[in-house]
Formats: structure tokens, sequence, C-alpha cells
């Protein structure tokens, strides 16, 4: 299966997304050409793996943020580009990386890579665009750059690692889940601000960008943890219920959980339990989840976090990148409306 993959122009068509793709047009077309550029390999294995993911396309919420960072500090450059780029290649390895450990079946809306090259084949094209990621570092020429994402990509890891540690334990306290999706998740949003600041000139304003990061991918995770128990597969790009058929603890399970009868708490241990869940447990597991308030709990504690994100903006000079980020925290939590 060969991928003929060509660079992706965003094309705005009046959403707020996509609004937000337009300020960003060239920066970003130039990230797609370097995503097909650099992801070229005489493997053919490593161009068709990673054309189809990539190609799947995303919102490139993460390069996304990079971008608006360099322009709101200071301005967007070629060394923004790779920047970028490598943000993204971290976050499609993951995402490689995950679909294997998860055990899923689609991703962005198609099917997994795995289902098509196996396991061993998404594990090493998501090492390669790790390495390729790595080189796009360096090229930048900045070594805080590169300390920066080298150590999100170290508390990415440790995050999936204790997120696996913790499957199955029923009893997580909130304060642990968050620990888990801040590094899993919100890192790297963290480090594509704080890099994407330090790229644009602006290094005085790397620290609240950073902090926008780190609240907006809190933010981001927590919708797409409510979103498993009510969304659509459109919408999160994979399986409605795949965290629950997974065992995984989330910010919905906790709440409902913790909120239950006993009754219900027993419901809950046996089927977060991979081992003893059954296939009509999900519908009462949405249904708790709503009759407990726990949905409505989820969304609050994310849209927290994205007026957290927002407030760090105040100390950013006006600027129509600022407001596009600020846009961006609206968008993340208004998925789940």
């Amino acid at each position: 299966m060969t991928q003929t993959l060509t660079p992706r122009r965003p094309q705005p068509d009046g959403s707020a997304i996509d609004a937000m793709q337009a300020l960003l047009a060239d920066d970003l077309a130039a990230v797609e050409s370097l995503l097909v550029a650099r992801a070229a390999s005489p493997v053919a294995m490593i161009p068709d793996m990673s054309g189809y993911i990539v190609s799947a396309g995303g919102k490139r919420l993460r390069p996304m943020v990079t971008l608006a960072a360099a322009h709101a500090a200071g301005g967007a450059n070629t060394a923004t580009h790779a920047l970028a780029t490598a943000v993204e290649y971290i976050h499609t390895a993951t995402l490689l990386h995950d679909d294997v450990v998860d055990d899923s079946d689609l991703r962005r809306g198609k099917r997994a890579a795995k289902h098509l090259w196996g396991n061993s084949g998404s594990i090493l094209v998501g090492d390669f665009l790790f390495a390729r990621a790595f080189t796009l570092m360096v090229e930048t020429g900045s070594l805080d750059i590169l300390d920066i994402l080298s150590h999100a990509s170290t508390v990415i890891a440790e995050g999936e690692v204790r997120q696996l540690a913790a499957q199955g334990r029923l009893d997580l306290p909130t304060e642990d889940y968050l620990a888990i999706i801040e590094a899993k998740t919100a890192a790297l949003f963290e480090a594509a601000a704080r890099a994407g600041a330090l790229s644009g000139g602006g290094e005085s304003l790397a620290d609240p960008l950073a902090a926008y990061g780190k609240n907006l991918g809190l933010a981001f995770q927590i919708v797409d943890d409510a979103l498993d128990y009510g969304g659509t597969t459109a919408v999160i790009g994979k399986a409605v219920g795949d965290d629950f058929r997974e065992g995984k603890l989330t910010m919905p399970v906790i709440i409902a959980r913790r909120r239950g009868s006993e009754e219900e708490k027993a419901f809950w241990d046996r089927a977060m339990n991979v081992e003893t869940q059954q296939e009509s447990d999900l519908a009462r597991a949405i249904h708790l989840i709503r009759a407990t308030g726990a949905a409505e709990a989820t969304v609050a504690e994310a849209k927290a976090y994205a007026s957290l994100a927002k407030q760090t903006l105040n100390a950013l000079p006006a600027s129509a990148y600022r407001d596009m980020l600020d846009t961006l925290a609206d968008f993340c939590v208004s998925r789940v409306s």
C-alpha cells in the first residue's frame, strides 16, 4: 500500500477552527510541506504509514499553539516551522504507540495504522518520527528548545506508564488522574507554547505562554475524556467508549463512582475490570455518568482550566494571535457542547 502524500493547505469555511487556521495559513502550509518532506525514507513502510496518519489530518492544534505563541511573542520564522513540525511528529508518534498499547481500532476517524501494518510496524515508525522530531529540533539551533521538547518527550512517556500502572485502580484520586493527563497530554501543549515563544524571540513571555499551554492541554484532555462517554467518533477521532473498554479511570468515571450508591460502586468495580466487563455495561456507564451529574462536573472542570489558560494571556501584548489563543481555549471546551 503506497500512500501519496501532498501538503495540506487549510481552507477556511467560517468556523472557529478554520478562522484560526486561516490566520496561520502560510505558516501551516510550510509545516505541512515539512511533514511530507521529513517523512521521506527509502524504507517504503515509513512514508506509507506516516503518510497515512499525517494525511488523516487532525486539527494540528499543537503546531497551531507553537506558531501562534511565536507570533504573539514576536514573530514566527523558519525555525518556528521546524519546531511546529517536530511537535506534530512527537504527537503522531505517541498516537502510533498508543494505538498498539490500547489496541485501538480507529484513529482520526480511520482504521488504526496497526491494522494495516501491524503492531511492530506502528511502534518502529513511531520511533522514526520521534527521531525526525529531534533532528528538526537540532536544526532550530537552540539548546533551550531542544531541552524543552526532549524533557516533554520524557514526561509524556512517564505519563503513559503512570496511566498503565493506574489501570484497574478503582480508588484513583482526582489528583493522580490530573497528574497523569498533565504528563501525557498537557506537557506537549506546554512545551509547544514555551518553545514557540522562544523561537519568536519572546523570552519574557515564555512563562505565561507555557502556563497557557499547560492549562489548555488539561482542558483539552478532560473534554476528550468526557466525550468518550457522550461524544461522536467524528469529534474525537476514535471509537466512543474506548477508554471504558480499556478500563481507564478518567474524570467522568471517578466522579460518578464517588457519587454513586454502593450498588453503583459495585457496578463500576466490575465494569472497569476488562476481564469481567460485559457488552451492555457501556450503556449503563453512560447513564450513571449523566444521572450523577458527573458529565456536567467534568465539563465544568475543563472550563475552569480553559479559563485559567485565557487569564495567562493577559501578560501578552494585544494582537490577533493573542485573540486566536483565547479563541482556541474556547474551542477546546466547545467540543463537548
